[in-house]
C-alpha cells in the first residue's frame, strides 16, 4: 500500500480521536446559557449544540462510535505500515510499534485537544458543531444501536436522562457563582448561601429532625416562673406544651418572649405545631415555615406518627454554612 494513502490513513483517524475526544470534554464544560443567548441571536450551530445538550445520551453515544472508530482507523493505519515495512505479519513488530506511537497518539489525540476543549469549551464546540452534526448522520443507525442499550441500561439502574441534565445544569451554576465570586461580583456569604441550596435544597426534611426528648418541655397549667427558669437553664427561645391530662401528648409550644409580655400566673395561650412530612424537601418546608412565621413545626411519618421537631433556625444556618 502506498506510503503516503498510510499517512493519510493515519493522520484522519488521529484528527478524529482529536475531534471527538475534545468535543467529550467541551460537552461537560460548555455554558449553557452562552449557547442559549447564541441561539436566541439567531445562530443555527448554537441551536443544535443546545438541542445536543439537552439530549446527553445521544450525544456521548455519538461521541462512543466516534471514538473508538478513530482508534480502529489509527490502529489500522499502524499495523499496515508496519507489515508493509517488514514485508510479512509480525505480531510483536506490530505491537513494538503500536507501542512507539502509542505516546504521540495520546498526546495529539487525547491530551492537546482536551486541553484546549476545557479551557475554550463554548468556541471549540461551535467550530466544530457543523463537522459533528454530520457525524451524528453518518453514524445514525449505530448511534441508535448505542443510545437503545443505554436508555435499557438506565431503565435498569433506574438513572434518567432528566437526573442527567440536573446534574450538568448544577455544575454549570456552580462554575458561574465561582467565577462571580473571583471577579468580586459575589460576597463569601453569596456564595455559601448558593452551595447550601445545592447541598440542602432537595435532601428530604428527615436528615434534620430533632428528636423530642431534646427539647425543654412543660404541662399546661405550670407556673410561669418554673417555665422561665427551665428556659434560662437550657438557654431556649421557645418551650413545647404537653396536655395536663395524658403526658406526651403535644399540644404546642409556647415562646418564652410571650410569657414576659402576657403577664399570666400559668402557661395558658399555647401556639399549635405546624405539621410537615418527613418525605418533603428541605426547601420547601423552610419557605413554609417563613412564611407561616412558625419556628418549630412537627414532622409525621406516612402514618401520622411524630418523629420528632423541626428547628427553622437549623434549617436555615445550613443553608448559611454552605449545606
Amino acid at each position: 500500500m502506498n506510503w503516503i494513502l498510510l499517512l493519510i490513513l493515519f493522520v484522519v483517524g488521529l484528527a478524529l480521536s482529536a475531534f471527538f475526544s475534545g468535543s467529550e470534554t467541551g460537552f461537560y464544560r460548555a455554558s449553557r446559557i452562552r449557547l442559549m443567548l447564541d441561539a436566541l441571536a439567531g445562530d443555527k450551530v448554537a441551536r443544535g449544540l443546545l438541542l445536543a445538550i439537552h439530549n446527553p445520551m445521544f450525544f456521548i453515544a455519538t461521541i462512543l462510535v466516534g471514538n473508538n472508530l478513530a482508534n480502529y482507523v489509527v490502529t489500522l493505519s499502524v499495523v499496515l505500515a508496519t507489515e508493509q515495512m517488514i514485508e510479512g505479519e509480525n505480531a510483536t513488530a506490530e505491537l513494538i510499534v503500536a507501542i512507539g506511537f502509542s505516546p504521540i497518539i495520546f498526546v495529539y489525540g487525547e491530551l492537546l485537544p482536551k486541553y484546549l476543549y476545557y479551557h475554550a469549551p463554548n468556541r471549540m464546540l461551535r467550530r466544530g458543531g457543523i463537522p459533528f452534526f454530520c457525524c451524528v448522520v453518518l453514524f445514525f443507525p449505530v448511534v441508535l444501536v448505542v443510545w437503545a442499550f443505554g436508555w435499557a441500561l438506565r431503565k435498569l439502574i433506574g438513572q434518567s436522562p432528566a437526573q442527567i441534565s440536573l446534574m450538568l445544569a448544577r455544575k454549570e451554576l456552580v462554575e458561574v457563582l465561582e467565577e462571580g465570586h473571583h471577579v468580586g461580583l459575589l460576597r463569601p456569604v453569596q456564595r455559601n448561601l448558593a452551595q447550601g441550596l445545592f447541598a440542602v435544597a432537595n435532601r428530604p426534611i428527615s436528615d434534620f429532625v430533632v428528636p423530642i426528648s431534646r427539647f425543654s418541655i412543660v404541662r399546661r397549667g405550670t407556673r410561669t416562673g418554673e417555665v422561665l427558669r427551665l428556659a434560662r437553664r437550657h438557654r431556649a427561645p421557645t418551650v413545647l406544651v404537653e396536655s395536663a391530662d395524658r403526658k406526651h401528648q403535644l399540644l404546642g409550644y409556647i415562646r418564652v418572649i410571650d410569657l414576659h409580655l402576657n403577664g399570666h400566673d400559668t402557661v395558658q395561650d399555647v401556639r399549635p405545631l405546624m405539621e410537615v412530612q418527613s418525605s418533603e424537601p428541605h426547601m420547601a418546608v423552610l419557605m413554609r415555615m417563613q412564611s407561616a412565621g412558625e419556628p418549630l413545626a412537627r414532622v409525621c411519618d406516612d402514618r401520622g406518627s411524630a418523629v420528632g421537631i423541626l428547628v427553622a433556625r437549623r434549617l436555615t444556618n445550613e443553608l448559611l454554612q454552605g449545606g
